[in-house]
């Protein structure tokens, strides 16, 4: 859950999740749909399917025993090389590197390391520097105290370098150029791209969603139907439609890392049963309660929000 996003935003959410899923035979034996249910709002929901799969892996192949090496812990699904280290230096006492976000930072600026971290080369250089620097002793205590740093001293902006224990051999400081570092991604214009949402909503005030694909945008999520023609939703074979009262919805923009998505919502009155899609593997009648546990999208969450606000 920490990997990108903060520490104050996950531990709601954690707290939820842990106490839905104690042990990892509960995460494992939960129904996929259960999970991202849990999860939904805090973005980046391949960490969720991850993390499901990797429950799995732990009892299916490891008979529930978590892995004790980093190449075990490499193995399952969701965790790289840096999450690999960080649980094997924390949790099992094991000296391995690591390279989250608060650490390159951390050692770009004591280093005045140039470039982009995320460009191979620097990234390489990096985790060379990451390396040589872990101790052979305590080295839980200097792991944690990596990321502290970075996340509470050497922060993104107005680092508090009085503070720093590492100031005196920084070079970035000496330099006077914390700013500097890390070098920024190269600025890219962002492309958009344009749907149209359909909200079908049957007599019970319902509203009907579709179980996107298992890879790619929303994986495994429940959205609404949607189409690229403003004029006519996709073709719905199980199910009738008509004009709502009042179709207009406010449009939303939903931004991801490499584009922006501009939705328009239109509301739709559907005019079969809610029970003849209640079975289907793809489809289902969802109340705006939110009684149903299902992940959601996360603009499809706040449409449905704002329709049962009326």
């Amino acid at each position: 859950m920490l990997q990108q996003t903060q520490v104050n935003t996950v531990i709601p959410y954690y707290q939820r999740f842990m106490q839905r899923f104690p042990t990892v035979e509960d995460l494992a034996s939960a129904d996929i749909d259960q999970v991202l249910h849990l999860w939904s709002g805090l973005g980046y929901y391949a960490r969720a399917r991850n993390l499901h799969k990797a429950a799995r892996s732990i009892v299916e192949i490891h008979q529930g025993i978590f892995p004790a090496s980093v190449e075990a812990l490499n193995e399952l699904a969701g965790i790289g090389r840096s999450t690999a280290g960080a649980i094997a230096a924390l949790v099992m006492h094991i000296r391995a590197p690591i390279l989250d976000g608060n650490v390159k930072r951390v050692l770009t600026r004591y280093y005045a390391v140039e470039g982009w971290p995320e460009q191979s080369s620097i990234k390489t250089q990096l985790w060379d520097i990451a390396e040589s620097s872990t101790p052979h002793e305590r080295v839980a205590d200097y792991t944690q105290a990596m990321m502290d740093l970075g996340s509470m001293v050497c922060t993104r902006s107005k680092p508090n370098c009085t503070a720093c224990p590492l100031r005196s051999g920084c070079k970035a400081l000496r330099e006077a150029a914390i700013g500097r570092y890390p070098t920024r991604k190269p600025r890219k214009i962002l492309p958009i791209k344009s749907i149209t949402m359909f909200v079908i909503q049957n007599d019970a005030g319902e509203v009907l969603l579709e179980k996107r694909p298992p890879t790619g945008i929303w994986g495994a999520l429940y959205s609404l139907p949607e189409s690229s023609s403003n004029t006519s939703p996709p073709e719905l074979s199980h199910i009738s439609v008509s004009s709502a009262g009042d179709s207009k919805m406010d449009p939303i923009r939903h931004s991801f890392s490499h584009f922006h998505l501009d939705i328009t919502p239109i509301k739709l009155r559907g005019l079969r049963k809610p029970d003849e899609v209640a079975d289907s593997d793809r489809w289902l009648w969802y109340p705006l309660d939110h009684s149903l546990e299902v992940g959601l999208a996360a603009p499809v969450k706040k449409l449905l929000t704002t329709l049962a606000k009326g």
